[in-house]
């Protein structure tokens, strides 16, 4: 899953260091609504609701 997310725009950058939404560390990086994000961690994100979402889809609840 990981590199589903196109990381090589210029908006995912920030010159302003901020707080990772997910870990907390100081992060120049931003997601796609512009939240501070490391990459790993929205990759790691990412790829947990995938996963909860093919749980659910093999099991006939969505």
């Amino acid at each position: 899953m990981n590199g589903l997310l196109n990381w090589g725009s210029s908006a995912h950058w920030s010159p302003d260091e901020r707080p990772c939404r997910y870990c907390g560390h100081p992060t120049h990086l931003r997601d796609e609504r512009g939240t501070p994000a490391d990459k790993v961690c929205a990759e790691d994100a990412l790829a947990e609701v995938a996963g909860i979402v093919q749980t659910y889809s093999s099991q006939g609840q969505l």
